[in-house]
């Protein structure tokens, strides 16, 4: 198995970085993903989950992106 061989989609792949990467705001996120983003909820929305991402520990986030490695690599994604 190629544990580091992606998604497939270097997009999804940049938005999970973001999405678990301490280092970026909750506002910079919304910017990031201000193409899809229609209403205030939905902008709302996304602040919410940046930020239940931006209150796990370390370790947590390490376990998050490892997860998603085994999943882009798994064998419903090996195709993609």
């Amino acid at each position: 198995m190629c544990f580091l061989s992606g998604s497939g989609c270097p997009f999804l792949e940049e938005v999970v970085n973001k999405t678990i990467s301490p280092e970026v705001s909750v506002s910079e996120y919304q910017n990031f993903l201000q193409d899809f983003v229609w209403e205030t909820e939905e902008e709302k929305a996304l602040a919410d989950f940046k930020q239940c991402f931006l209150n796990q520990s370390n370790e947590t986030l390490h376990n998050f992106a490892q997860m998603m490695q085994i999943m882009y690599s798994s064998k419903p994604c090996a195709s993609f």
